[in-house]
């Protein structure tokens, strides 16, 4: 009230000019509203936020699982996508592309009692991710756990020779029985490889089968001393 008195004065006294009136006024505006700007920047930012927790571009070759407060809501296919901010989360996106794992060495027992290390490459592709997500806790894990014990059942019934010669039939039996087993999360078994099947001998055996070559060469040694006649030649 006073800065408006004063200002309303400014025409009769030449001391008061129009310009001090218009600090006076703007003074009057800070003093009055000073959150006015830091309101503006706080919807601003606010409004981004939502945008960006609104709008998911999901890649080629992706599928992306939303929950909608806690439950599974729908799967996101490539492209641009909408959510509902807050109340939608977007879980790790699934890659749906064909995945070659090579699994390490397995110890394998024949029929005929031979131990022998297969090598195994699994192809396999997820083809529903929401099975992926939620009927297993980690696909690729049970994946090798599943291929580690068939190759231990479809291997244990063969004997060595059969396991090495029936390399094709081996693959057909662990990729039908992979394929069914992998049906119910979302997962297809392409193909099946045996990399590399060797026989592995045990290590007892290997110390003895030295000693025993260490042993016949120092009696041929002893032999090739000795004359015909079995006099020790000096």
């Amino acid at each position: 009230t006073s800065s408006t008195a004063w200002c309303g004065a400014a025409t009769t006294s030449p001391m008061r000019s129009a310009d001090g009136c218009a600090a006076v006024h703007e003074l009057r505006e800070r003093l009055l509203y000073p959150k006015a700007g830091w309101l503006s920047l706080g919807i601003v930012i606010f409004v981004i936020v939502v945008i960006a927790r609104s709008v998911r571009i999901i890649p080629q070759a992706y599928s992306g699982v939303v929950e909608r407060l806690g439950r599974y809501h729908k799967t996101l296919m490539p492209g641009l996508n909408i959510l509902v901010p807050f109340i939608d989360r977007l879980r790790p996106l699934v890659d749906m592309r064909e995945t070659v794992v090579s699994f390490p060495p397995q110890p394998v027992i024949t029929e005929d009692n031979l131990v022998v290390s297969i090598d195994t490459v699994v192809y396999f592709q997820v083809t529903d991710a929401r099975a992926a997500t939620y009927e297993i806790a980690n696909y690729l894990a049970a994946v090798e756990q599943l291929t580690t014990t068939t190759l231990r059942n479809v291997v244990g019934g063969l004997n060595l020779e059969e396991a090495l010669t029936s390399r094709d039939n081996i693959n057909g039996q662990l990729r039908v029985v992979l394929d069914e087993a992998t049906g119910k999360w979302g997962i297809r078994v392409g193909r099946v490889e045996l990399a590399v099947i060797a026989q592995r001998v045990p290590r007892h055996v290997l110390h003895l089968g030295e000693r025993l070559d260490a042993r016949v060469s120092a009696a041929d040694e002893d032999e090739g001393q000795r004359s015909p006649a079995g006099v020790l030649v000096h």
